[in-house]
């Protein structure tokens, strides 16, 4: 990424004064699979944020880490029980790219709707 894009821009990671601010004022504390990097408050304040790696997208954050930050549980991930083995994958929103559910009918599967099955009888008053 650009200099220019770094000072300017907040919507593709860490802009210089985040950058910075973390360094001076933050104690990372951890970093998940996908590269976003944690970081709380070494003044005590109790204050947490996220440096994404990427584009800046809450759904990123993965369910532990969503959860340290927001206060829910004070232990970082690698201190929390392990993963019951009936619970899925952590996956981000896939919404708006080509991972995204398209249902049967949606213009990008074509357009063709499956037919109607005759169950469905229109309510009329009388």
């Amino acid at each position: 990424m650009g200099i220019l894009a770094k000072i300017f821009t907040w919507w593709n990671g860490a802009t210089i004064g985040t950058s910075l601010y973390s360094l001076r004022k933050g104690r990372q504390v951890g970093e998940d699979s996908t590269g976003n990097r944690y970081f709380e408050a070494k003044d005590k304040s109790g204050r947490r944020w996220v440096i994404y790696n990427g584009p800046n997208d809450a759904s990123r954050v993965p369910p532990e880490w969503h959860g340290w930050l927001h206060h829910t549980h004070d232990l970082l991930p690698h201190e929390l029980p392990a993963a019951r083995n009936w619970e899925a994958e952590y996956s981000p929103n896939a919404t708006g790219t080509a991972d995204a559910y398209r249902p049967a009918g949606a213009l990008e599967r074509g357009g063709k709707r499956a037919a109607a099955t005759g169950d469905y009888e229109a309510w009329s008053p009388n």
